[in-house]
This record gives structure tokens, sequence and C-alpha cells, in this order.
């Protein structure tokens, strides 16, 4: 709860970011976020490590709140490509993070993960040397208007309603993926050995599908792109949960190349917008993606207690299918409106 309060807090990160320089929000939070993290091994008390905690939350948020603006003012007419390469990076850490820290852990002990700081410091570093000339407050004229939020907000409300219904019921099946598969694998009879590889399988994948699918709605258009991996996601589910052995492996090859594929489309999407608070628009979105993950995840882990994770895997799948109205109302309501 400490570590994730904070994304509670990004539309109003988003009006802050609108209003001041972004890129120092960006440039600083690697090395925050990294001195956080490194000290919780030598944290004297418990109230410490909530701190710590809730600091490294705040710093992550405050880092991935104005990135999305960044990439789209770096990234001419080709955003699409641009938020590809921004979840792809975000992919690689999550797949080589956890071998780090945990290497770290076993050389010098949970205690001299201090260690580690200068490579957050070094990341800081190296941002400030590529950020440091990139100036968009200037183009933000208006910004500084809370009537000009507000009026953000009320008109595009109806457009994140619909985002919101295609990542909530999406997100059942992006969840028993991403937080349950070595023990889904587990009740089917699989190996502790199994789990793990097709997790790191998925996740591999996973990353190869957020660097091609935002490339290729730059030359298809968003709204095409996110409709054809909202139809082929619950089948591809649906024919990974009918497997048995090694014939899962090119099913889940799939699913990481479609399950995690429609983040950056979406961001690409947000960011199409015209309006002067893309910082407060990319908050509202991270809102958003934090309370669906955390409701997906209350509903599977609890589901599966009861019935099993087999049957609950088939229900995501089921689930997934209620997206398909949503961005269908997207292709209706909102095509004209956006870039593409």
């Amino acid at each position: 709860v400490a570590q994730q309060i904070p994304s509670l807090l990004n539309p109003f990160i988003g009006i802050l970011a609108d209003n001041v320089k972004l890129r120092y929000m960006v440039i600083f939070a690697p090395a925050v976020t990294t001195i956080c993290m490194s000290l919780l091994g030598i944290a004297p008390l418990y109230i410490f490590v909530l701190v710590l905690l809730f600091v490294m939350g705040l710093s992550s948020a405050m880092f991935h709140v104005p990135t999305p603006v960044l990439v789209k003012k770096v990234s001419g007419e080709r955003i699409g490509k641009g938020m590809s390469f921004y979840m792809l990076g975000g992919e690689a850490a999550r797949t080589v993070g956890p071998l780090i820290i945990v290497a770290a852990v076993d050389v010098w002990g949970l205690e001299g993960t201090f260690k580690l700081i200068p490579f957050g410091l070094v990341a800081s570093f190296i941002l400030y040397l590529k950020l440091r000339k990139i100036n968009i407050s200037e183009e933000l004229k208006g910004s500084k208007s809370i009537t000009g939020i507000k009026e953000t907000f009320i008109k595009n409300l109806p457009f994140f309603l619909l985002i919101a219904g295609v990542m909530f019921f999406r997100g059942f099946m992006k969840t028993s993926i991403s937080n349950f598969l070595p023990t889904y694998l587990d009740e089917k009879g699989g190996s502790l050995w199994l789990g793990g590889a097709s997790l790191s399988v998925f996740e591999f994948f996973g990353a190869i599908g957020a660097y091609l699918s935002g490339t290729f709605s730059d030359k298809i258009g968003r709204l095409r792109m996110l409709t054809i991996i909202i139809f082929i996601s619950p089948v591809l589910m649906m024919l990974f949960i009918s497997s048995e052995g090694t014939m899962m492996f090119p099913y889940l090859m799939l699913l990481g190349l479609f399950i995690i594929s429609s983040t950056p489309v979406l961001l690409a999407l947000v960011m199409d917008i015209d309006s002067e608070h893309h910082a407060f628009l990319s908050g509202v979105f991270m809102f958003i993606s934090y309370v669906s993950t955390s409701a997906t995840s209350l509903f599977v882990g609890i589901l599966s207690d009861y019935i099993g994770l087999v049957e609950t895997y088939k229900i995501s799948s089921y689930l997934a299918f209620l997206a398909i109205p949503f961005v269908l109302l997207l292709q209706k309501r909102f095509k004209s409106q956006l870039n593409r």
C-alpha cells in the first residue's frame, strides 16, 4: 500500500507536471527511486521502510506521468514508435531487474544493496545530458489555468470512460498471466522450472509486442491496431488454456505479443488528443491503469482461491471479450477527433 498509494495522485501529478519543467521530474526520478529502494535493507524501523516505499512510489509516479509527454515531443510524427521504445525499456527492466537484485542480495545480502545506488545516479546523469535542452514548458500556453484543466477533463471524460472499459475487462486476462502464471501451471501439473521459464517467455515476447504494436499503429492507425489486439487476445487465451505440455509455448509467445502490446497504442492515443494538458491526461491514464490493475488482481486472486486458477483463467478469457464493445465505441465516436 505504501508503495502503490502515490499512484492515486497521478492526475494531480499531471497537473503539477503541466506547470513545471517536465524534464527535471524525469531526470531526478531514477536517482530518488534507486536510493530509496537500496536503503530498505538498512532501515532501522518499520516506519522507515514505509516512508522509503512511499517516497519511491511517488518518485516512480513522477517519472511515469510526464515521460509520455517527453516521448511525444521527441517522436515527431511517429508517436506510436516512440511509445513502443518507451514500453520496450519498461518490459526489459521487468525481465532483467529481478535477476540483478537477486544477484546483489546473494552476493552482498539485503543490507548491502545500497551499493546499487550509483546505477540510479548514473541513470539520472545520462537523462540530464539527454533531456536538459528539451523544453516544452513554453508550449503549454494556458496550462496554469485550473479552468483549463477542468474543461479538459470534462471534454475527454467519455473517451477515458471507454478506455477504462477496455483496460478493465482486458485486465483480467493480463493480470491472470502476469501475476499467476507459475501457479496456474503448477495446478496443471507443471514444475516450478516450467512456471519460471514460461513467465520469462511471456515477458520476452511481451517486450517484442510492445515495440511492434506502437510502430505498426503509426502505419495502420491506433484504433485499428487496438481493435486487432482486443479481438485476437481472448482467442489466444482460450487456445492457451486448452493446450497441454510443450504446445502451450507457441500460444504463450503469441499471448505475450498481444496482451502487453495494447499499452503503447493506448498511450499514443492519449497523446494524440489535441490538448495543452498532455501531462494531466497522462496522469488520468496512469490512474485508470492503476485502479483497473488493482481491481482485477484482487478479483483474480479471490476467485482462484474458491474455484482454482484453471477455471479463473477461463472466466478471465470470457471477460476479455467484453472489452470489444468499448473499442468499437471508440472507433465510432472518436475516430474523427483523434489524429490517427
